[in-house]
């Protein structure tokens, strides 16, 4: 029994999870996602037979896109056999990724910690109810902290089973041909890919100075050369280029992968082992643009634990990973390198308009102050977390010999990062939701502190008293889990217009149910805000109305707003408030009866 009960807790919370999926409202971000998922999936059809990706910048194209095409084709696959709306088989996408990556949390963690302190670390992770709640309604932020753990987990999983794979017997002319081989088929095949916009235009330029009358290639191949626009012209010979190029592709990179196995037979088997950690790792890049950071973590872990023998594997892992980045995501294909570093730099420099409340102040995103990162960390994780987290620091720092790696591992996930982010000033709101992919090596340390009482009814009492805020918190204020503060602050109720609540107006699906049980036939409906967060779960007959909208009414039968940049006292304020949704004592929506 002991020896399942990690699995059995969490079989537990994953029931947990399944039982209460649709339960939750819409993020703000959500459909300009979903339009973006749509275009991104149609160009697999476009680009192969047209030679066209209809991605601009406008439509979130530097934003990576893997993660919201896969829950877009799943959720629509899931509806042919569950009786969900879209809205929440996404949820569920969702919440499966999140647990996900709550096992490959554990996963990493029981390298250095004995079975129930990485148990106890694992759902003190899983149960904080900002991550919780998080882990149901956002399609960016804990998707991408899952695949940044999935891709960490299995590549140091990868690495621990690594072989060395240049024995000394390997004779220097077979080191020679295997260099010079894989280095003809990166700079032939990866040519070919990242030369796309030139090629594309070298192709363009062929075709007009054909039918200028100078004499070319294309002259030769066409019949009358005038007899289609140019334009026409290029796109059939670049969707030929298209073909010749995959088959290129396929065919050396299958002959390469021979002749290693006939010089060196474990080139191949090590490549096949970073396969999954280096694909996962692409795909989340195509996520997050800081998904190379995973990749820069699993290559720390694999030359600090397996020295310079990890150094081929390493370049093959960066290889598959690149290609992986490259197929996932439909808005660099035609230019790979430019769009790759513009997206990094739009990201990174990403200038939110909005306003951040912090602190009862309101600021700008690009000019929050240093004490934003700190203090909303140290509230809106449960009191235990911090106490357990730094003792667990004292405890591995200590530990020089057992603990190093696990020391090292965690600075450069957690302290280097968010150094970084509070020194450089990063544009940060919502409060710390972007982050959320560098706060594991916290609880980690939580589980080193629990690692170091040797009594096991002691770890198991600790493990319980810890888990026991989080656990209140997502009772307490479900669905709305995410707007969490502990009671260093006095809780949600003394963090109201403080801090940020309910800044994704998820309770608007609240707000909706309310509508469909009091508002009368063909009602016509204010939203405040984004519109489409009461619409998707009102009945058909409401008009819903919004300032996002040319087309306003003569009066409405009733107005919501929530309660952000306190919207309820301004938006209609003279009116009556029938309903209000609230949690912990802190108000989220009202609705009013002009």
């Amino acid at each position: 029994m002991k020896k399942f009960l990690p699995a059995i807790i969490l079989a537990c919370l994953f029931l947990a999870g399944l039982l209460t999926f649709n339960r939750y409202g819409e993020s703000w971000d959500d459909r300009s996602l979903q339009k973006y998922a749509e275009k991104s999936i149609s160009a697999y059809t476009t680009f192969p037979q047209e030679g066209v990706v209809n991605i601009a910048r406008e439509d979130l194209g530097y934003y990576g896109p893997f993660f919201v095409m896969f829950t877009d084709w799943l959720s629509r696959t899931l509806s042919d056999s569950l009786p969900y709306s879209l809205p929440d088989l996404r949820h569920l996408v969702y919440y499966l990724t999140y647990f996900a990556g709550v096992l490959a949390f554990h996963a990493i963690i029981k390298r250095w910690l004995s079975p129930i302190p990485a148990l106890g670390a694992t759902l003190l992770f899983a149960t904080q109810p900002v991550f919780w709640g998080h882990a149901f309604i956002n399609p960016k932020d804990t998707p991408f902290l899952s695949l940044f753990l999935l891709s960490i987990s299995l590549g140091m999983h990868a690495f621990d089973k690594l072989e060395p794979t240049l024995p000394s017997d390997l004779s220097p002319r077979s080191k020679r041909t295997l260099t010079l081989l894989t280095a003809l088929w990166l700079v032939s095949v990866f040519g070919l890919f990242i030369f796309t916009q030139a090629i594309h235009t070298y192709i363009e330029t062929l075709v007009v100075s054909a039918q200028a009358g100078n004499s070319n290639l294309f002259s030769l191949i066409a019949k009358d050369i005038n007899a289609v626009p140019a334009e026409t012209y290029t796109q059939r010979y670049f969707v030929l280029f298209l073909q010749l190029r995959t088959y290129y592709s396929l065919l050396v990179t299958l002959l390469l992968l021979i002749t290693w196995y006939r010089l060196h037979p474990q080139l191949p088997i090590a490549l096949f082992t970073v396969l999954p950690p280096a694909l996962i790792l692409g795909l989340a890049t195509s996520t997050r643009i800081l998904g190379p950071f995973a990749g820069v973590i699993v290559a720390y872990y694999a030359l600090r634990t397996k020295g310079r023998q990890a150094l081929p594997v390493l370049a093959m892992y960066l290889i598959v990973a690149l290609m992986s980045v490259y197929f996932s995501w439909p808005y660099l294909w035609m230019n790979p390198i430019p769009r790759f570093f513009e997206s990094l730099r739009e990201m990174s420099l990403y200038p939110w308009l909005g306003g951040v409340i912090f602190n009862g102040t309101l600021y700008q995103s690009t000019d929050l102050p240093i004490s934003y990162l700190p203090t909303l960390l140290a509230i809106q994780l449960t009191e235990p977390v911090w106490l357990l987290s730094i003792a667990g620091w004292v405890v591995a720092v200590l530990d020089k010999e057992k603990k190093r790696t696990l020391v090292q591992v965690a600075l450069l996930w957690f302290i280097i990062p968010l150094t970084a982010f509070i020194g450089l000033r990063v544009a940060l709101y919502d409060n710390f939701r972007q982050v959320l992919f560098i706060l594991p090596p916290i609880f980690f340390m939580a589980g080193v502190a629990l690692d170091a009482i040797k009594n096991v009814k002691w770890q198991a009492a600790l493990i319980v008293v810890s888990l026991l805020p989080g656990l209140l918190g997502i009772i307490s204020l479900h669905p709305y889990e995410y707007i969490y503060y502990n009671q260093f602050v006095g809780g949600v109720r003394g963090a109201a217009e403080r801090f940020e609540t309910d800044y994704w107006a998820t309770s608007y699906r609240e707000a909706a149910e309310y509508l469909n049980r009091a508002a009368t036939p063909d009602a016509n409906i204010w939203v405040e805000g984004p519109s489409q967060l009461v619409s998707l779960f009102t009945r058909e007959d409401l008009n819903i109305y919004s300032s996002g909208e040319v087309e306003r009414a003569e009066n409405y039968e009733y107005v919501v707003t929530f309660t952000r940049y306190n919207f309820d006292e301004t938006v209609y304020p003279d009116a009556e408030i029938v309903y209000q949704i609230e949690r912990a004592g802190a108000i989220l929506t009202v609705i009013k009866s002009p």
